[in-house]
């Protein structure tokens, strides 16, 4: 095999998280804003961001869901009607307390005291309490459900160790909310919205996840139940990709969300909600990011297909550019995965491979190189994102294919690089799941003496509560771990539980997690 000479400073092996930050910056995705804990996305990370938002809101939409928008602040009466609600996200609340400033005197400003509001406004967390306030207003008889809405918004929560993509003070989301006669109804939206998610993360994204339910202690703060798909990072660690939850009537009994049944009888609502969020985007980069940068999955690329033509300042420049706009405008009319192939013309100045190295960073899916020679010969240099190298030779895999014979494949070719990337990440995770481990201590010592990225494991689990709950978690937390999900595929137990030693009802996940 050669020697290959990779694009980035870090190797994944070598350190992951300076890994993560190191492609973050050279693909291009985002950068530090000077607000703490608050990121910019750049244009191809917004980029990759609308896609993601494009094909979720067609799923969305395709349920019978509306979009609306509510405000970014909201009372904080709103939130002390719900007592278990507040007390999981009061430690990451930001709370606007004046409508004015003033100057102090020192060249400074400060908040003006006689400009105080009545009463605090805490800064969008999630939006549970005012979309209920509003379908507390909406919805007075059977015949006004189910009622199912969607935002799109940013949110805030103060969070004390950031990371971009990953952990952020704000970050941008969807937030589902539904509204239904029965638990039934309810429950049945729940899990549509959790297929809806796996199905767009693994078949958009190519990321695959595991979907399952959440222990109790892992509950968004009032549900009933919650719902997660988890995804397998390339250093073992657990991503939460997207949580669906089960509110039973708790929220609905605080914010007075009822209905007129058809007998006459005033009923409490069964509610839902759902979320997924930029976090997303630090999935890709985790899943399929290498040693060169960023791998895009086509179906979310901004730009599938890129086109740089080599350029000499000389005379047939023009009749190159011309030999590319054709090889452009041919590739536009063609279709993928059911849409228009989206190509770039890269005229910008600068060497062709320097370019190439930028697009390659970035995770371009397919990057074409057009210079005289391929022109005069009727063929374009072909390189593959997720096979960049010749293993043979270290080189780039350049493939020089006749101009046509490329323009026909196109689309197989971009729906080939979705699979493949696919593929290797779920292969990756299953190798990297482990089951059959009985005891505690063996799981101990599977975390300690499996290297740096371990993956997870499936254990026998009993479902404890309570205190016998709140004991397992301590043993996990001394050991830098969590309970992730039970997967709703798994088998069901059969064994002893290795935290309680009572019988076991089902298995769980557990793994380290971002």
């Amino acid at each position: 095999m050669a020697n290959i000479r990779h694009a980035l400073n870090v190797k994944r092996e070598d350190d992951f998280a300076k890994w993560y930050q190191e492609v973050i910056s050279a693909a291009d995705l985002a950068e530090e804003s000077g607000v703490r804990g608050c990121m910019v996305i750049k244009p191809w990370g917004y980029g990759i961001w609308e896609r993601v938002q494009r094909l979720m809101d067609d799923r969305i939409k395709a349920a019978g869901i509306a979009n609306a928008y509510f405000p970014l602040f909201i009372p904080l009466a709103n939130f002390e009607r719900e007592a278990d609600h507040v007390d999981g996200f009061a430690k990451e609340m930001a709370v606007v307390t004046h409508h004015r400033l003033i100057a102090d005197g020192k060249g400074g400003l400060i908040p003006d005291p006689e400009a105080k509001l009545e009463e605090p406004l805490v800064v969008r967390p999630t939006s549970e309490t005012i979309i209920g306030d509003a379908m507390a207003r909406w919805i007075q008889s059977w015949r006004d459900l189910p009622l199912m809405l969607n935002q799109w918004a940013n949110v805030v929560r103060w969070e004390m160790r950031t990371r971009m993509f990953l952990r952020t003070s704000e970050f941008l989301w969807q937030e589902g909310h539904t509204a239904h006669a029965t638990r039934e109804e309810a429950v049945e939206e729940t899990h549509r919205a959790l297929e809806m998610y796996r199905a767009c993360v693994e078949e958009d994204l190519a990321m695959p996840v595991i979907a399952g339910e959440k222990p109790e202690n892992e509950r968004f703060p009032g549900a009933d139940e919650t719902w997660s798909i988890e995804a397998m990072m390339q250093d073992g660690k657990a991503l939460q990709a997207g949580t669906s939850h089960y509110l039973g009537t708790s929220f609905a009994s605080a914010a007075g969300i009822q209905y007129q049944d058809k007998e006459g009888t005033q009923q409490l609502c069964h509610t839902t909600s759902w979320g997924t969020s930029t976090r997303m985007i630090g999935g890709v980069v985790m899943t399929h990011g290498d040693d060169d940068g960023l791998r895009v999955p086509p179906r979310i690329a901004p730009h599938q297909i890129i086109i740089l033509p080599m350029l000499r300042e000389k005379p047939e420049d023009e009749v190159v550019l011309a030999y590319c706009e054709e090889v452009r405008a041919a590739l536009a009319s063609q279709w993928s995965m059911g849409e228009p192939v989206r190509v770039l013309l890269d005229k910008t100045p600068g060497k062709a491979a320097a370019k190439r190295w930028s697009w390659v960073r970035k995770g371009a899916p397919v990057i074409v190189e057009v210079g005289p020679r391929d022109m005069d010969e009727g063929k374009v240099a072909v390189l593959r994102r997720d096979a960049l190298w010749n293993m043979d030779n270290g080189k780039p895999a350049m493939a020089f294919t006749p101009k046509g014979e490329f323009i026909d494949g196109a689309a197989a070719l971009l729906e080939d690089i979705q699979n493949s990337l696919f593929t290797k990440a779920r292969e990756r995770r299953d190798a990297n799941i482990t089951r059959g481990l009985t005891q505690w201590g063996e799981v101990q010592d599977f975390f300690k003496s499996n290297g740096k990225y371990p993956g997870w494991v499936e254990v026998e689990w009993a479902k404890p509560t309570g205190a016998a709950l709140e004991k397992v978690v301590e043993q996990l937390k001394a050991e830098k771990l969590t309970l992730r999900n039970v997967p709703r595929d798994a088998d069901a137990g059969d064994g002893i539980c290795i935290f309680t030693g009572e019988p076991a009802v089902e298995r769980v996940l557990v793994a380290r997690a971002y």
